[in-house]
């Protein structure tokens, strides 16, 4: 059965905020300990909660005390490379966002123009008052649809 899609919102109840970061914190710390051993790789967790003053730590301290300091022994440089900055991460949404959104705005264009094109030609009139714009995404319709009919028409013949 597939999960529903969690709403990723600040939980107002306490108690409710309080358990969920229970669990979520408890299935951290065993997926941290799971792709150790699976992976064979050194992974650790620090978790600061606003009810201890001590950090949680997995797998121990000396656990993360050894990835910490074989990380601190990388050069800068490396240690940067496969990071995300907060300024980078939100950049490179914004490109994913834009694209998507031309994306978008290209299909309700289409749209628009094939609706505008039923349009004059159930009223009658031949693009008495089309903008050269609207024409010219009318014409490129007509010819990839002509274009489409063209490549059917061949495939069926064969």
């Amino acid at each position: 059965m597939a999960r529903k899609k969690v709403d990723l919102t600040y939980i107002t109840n306490d108690s409710k905020r309080k358990t969920t970061l229970r669990k979520r914190k408890n299935g951290l710390m065993k997926k941290i300990g799971e792709i150790s051993i699976l992976c064979g790789i050194e992974a650790c967790a620090i978790i600061y909660t606003p009810d201890d003053p001590h950090p949680e730590v997995c797998p121990s301290n000396q656990g993360v005390q050894n990835v910490l300091s074989r990380f601190r022994s990388v050069s800068e440089f490396e240690q940067s490379k496969k990071m995300f900055s907060q300024e980078s991460f939100l950049s490179q949404r914004i490109v994913k966002a834009r694209a998507q959104l031309k994306k978008v705005s290209n299909k309700i264009r289409k749209k628009e123009i094939s609706l505008l094109m039923i349009q004059y030609l159930n009223a009658g009139n031949i693009f008495d008052n089309a903008n050269m714009i609207d024409l010219n995404d009318i014409s490129r319709l007509i010819d990839k649809k002509l274009g489409e009919i063209e490549r059917k028409d061949n495939i069926s013949q064969a």
